[in-house]
């Protein structure tokens, strides 16, 4: 493989040798009408545009990978262009001159003024090609960085996603075992049946956490599941109206839950003050919706990521926003159903 690739460099030079060589008799051919009857000025006069085509050429693209290696396009772009610039002057400059000075001590050959016009040209095509590098570069680094950019966006959104569903599984099981632990003495029956819910929730929970979103059934599935266990608890103190069925669509999985689970928890749940649940559709939406009890003093711990959680998740996967509506009597929560893409 190296012969392979030095071979292709050789051939790659080969060509550009050639083609400048052409150009350089061609530029000479038209710039210097004195060197048209005399052979020996018309080959020295080439040879020197392809010193300058070579010289120039390779010499600024190399400056413009040193200059690239300690000033940033992207993070000092007008101080890197005007160090470009002025290097490329100078180099270009300087090299012209010496490039004359050595054709004067070895070929005794003088260019004088009428050579003026071939040393315009090559300073302004040189410019020319310099800022042609230099925007390349430019344009190069600007591509990089926004596609760095996106990715890291991406990374950064999918690892505070995964962060976010993750917080679910041990929020959700914090809060069924203390609802075990109330259960278990004082109705074994109920604490059987409510043990076997518990397994089929936290099962669905398992199969749903490399998911985005879900169907809507099955959500709906996981939810009357997850209620019921909640009336073993509060028995006929929690009603549940669901207006749901027959709805197509998807969301973020658990989202109902945690909902209902807000509701139940920030919420006085007692004979007198009933709390009642209820979800229907309303304009590709799906609402959430309970009378309003609030507690004085929260009895179970709040972190606070419950609702936070399902508003970050939306913002993740749609530019769909979700509702919060909170009246007197109603707190509403409407989450607009998504498409499976």
């Amino acid at each position: 493989m190296p012969r392979v690739s030095a071979w292709q460099g050789f051939k790659f030079e080969l060509k550009f040798l050639a083609t400048v060589s052409l150009v350089s008799v061609i530029q000479t051919w038209f710039f210097c009408r004195r060197c048209h009857d005399h052979l020996r000025s018309y080959l020295l006069v080439s040879l020197f545009c392809l010193c300058m085509w070579v010289f120039l050429w390779r010499g600024n693209a190399r400056l413009t990978d040193l200059i690239n290696k300690n000033i940033s396009w992207l993070e000092e772009p007008v101080k890197r262009f005007v160090v470009g610039m002025v290097v490329t002057v100078v180099y270009t400059a300087g090299i012209i001159v010496l490039t004359m000075y050595a054709f004067k001590l070895i070929f005794d050959f003088d260019f004088g003024s009428s050579l003026q016009p071939t040393i315009i040209i090559s300073i302004v095509i040189t410019l020319l090609i310099s800022f042609f590098l230099h925007a390349r570069e430019f344009l190069l680094n600007w591509r990089k960085l926004e596609f760095d950019a996106v990715q890291l966006r991406n990374e950064n959104l999918t690892s505070k996603y995964e962060s976010l569903k993750s917080q679910l599984d041990p929020h959700f099981l914090f809060n069924s075992l203390n609802v075990l632990t109330n259960l278990v003495y004082a109705d074994p029956d109920k604490s059987a049946r409510f043990i076997k819910q518990l397994s089929e929730v936290y099962r669905y929970v398992l199969e749903v956490r490399n998911k985005e979103v879900v169907p809507l059934e099955e959500e709906l599935k996981f939810v009357e599941s997850y209620l019921y266990l909640q009336q073993i608890r509060f028995g006929d103190k929690l009603r549940i109206e669901n207006n749901l069925q027959g709805v197509v669509g998807f969301i973020p999985p658990l989202a109902l839950q945690i909902l209902a689970e807000n509701a139940i928890k920030h919420n006085i749940i007692s004979e007198d003050d009933p709390l009642t649940i209820k979800l229907y559709p309303e304009n590709n939406e799906v609402v959430i919706e309970n009378n309003l009890q609030k507690k004085v003093l929260l009895t179970e711990g709040s972190t606070g990521i419950g609702l936070d959680n399902v508003t970050k998740r939306y913002e993740f996967l749609s530019d769909k926003k979700i509702t919060i509506l909170e009246t007197a009597t109603s707190f509403i929560v409407k989450l607009p159903l998504l498409s499976n893409s």
